[in-house]
């Protein structure tokens, strides 16, 4: 039977599973981004920022990896959802809030990334590393997460080392670009 599951579990897309039950998990990673914002910004009164927080991953469903191509365009379903529900004709304040909390799309647009951005930084430095780890190495994200390039400094086969190092950079990045630096950390991805 555990060999049936499995393998279900293992045909689901990555970004699928995410969303479910990993990084991306949509009934706890929504808690830790208040808890970076209330941490940046003071308690988030506007329940339009709720929605943003539950909704911001959403784009990851049915994607196949988390990194590549499709994958750097998962804020465009969160994005859609809060323009259709809060923003008014040509505005796209809510869409571009929630849009921009990926400070890759944030770069290739020309654009700052938004609070919601730190917001979502900061939640991976908030979440435990005993509740994360699990969660990711159930999902078979963490050897991807534990292999991108982009943080070299963090490479280590230890995966509670490997947390610790990214919650730190995480933390890092948050303090120096929270007040609106110019990112020059983050890559464009071609």
């Amino acid at each position: 039977m555990g060999w049936y599951r499995r393998t279900v579990w293992e045909n689901i897309p990555l970004g699928t599973r995410s969303v479910l039950l990993g990084a991306h998990c949509f009934f706890l990673h929504p808690w830790f981004v208040a808890a970076g914002w209330c941490k940046l910004y003071g308690f988030p009164f506007d329940p339009r920022l709720w929605i943003a927080f539950i909704v911001h991953d959403w784009g990851y469903w049915g994607k196949e990896a988390m990194d590549d191509e499709r994958g750097e365009l998962h804020p465009w379903l969160g994005a859609q959802i809060m323009h259709h529900l809060f923003d008014r004709k040509d505005d796209t304040t809510w869409r571009d809030f929630c849009l921009c909390h990926s400070r890759y799309l944030a770069k290739r647009y020309g654009e700052k990334p938004s609070k919601l951005c730190f917001a979502d930084k900061l939640a991976f430095a908030l979440t435990p590393a005993w509740l994360y780890l699990p969660m990711v190495q159930a999902t078979g994200e963490l050897a991807g997460y534990m292999s991108e390039q982009d943080h070299a400094d963090q490479h280590t086969d230890d995966p509670r080392i490997w947390h610790e190092r990214v919650a730190d950079y995480m933390n890092r990045y948050v303090d120096q670009h929270v007040g609106g630096l110019e990112d020059r950390w983050t890559k464009e991805r071609s």
